[in-house]
């Protein structure tokens, strides 16, 4: 595993329809400096602070994974994709996860 990859992604809505999966420092950065000017604040700064310091190795990458999803939760664009995608979670029954 790369040591700048969060033990799991962050996924966030970016149209009606779409759902962008945050995986990495490199995918924070790139959705953070994409997100608009007016509508950065305080949460934003602290995000992008945390991502700067675990690319530093200031902080462990949980923080800054953990910062981006705070950041995505008050922008509301945080997406429980276990809850959009139930049949990723689901236990597998039966032969190749089929109910019989």
């Amino acid at each position: 595993m790369n040591d700048r990859t969060f033990d799991r992604p962050v996924f966030v809505k970016t149209g009606e329809v779409r759902v962008e999966e945050i995986g990495c420092l490199a995918d924070a950065f790139r959705f953070l400096q994409e997100w608009p000017k007016n509508r950065r604040g305080p949460i934003f700064d602290t995000a992008l602070r945390a991502c700067q310091r675990a690319y530093d190795g200031q902080v462990p990458m949980s923080v800054a994974r953990d910062a981006f999803a705070g950041f995505a939760r008050s922008a509301k664009i945080l997406d429980d994709i276990s809850a959009a995608m139930p049949w990723m979670t689901a236990p597998k029954t039966g032969h190749g996860g089929v109910s019989a």
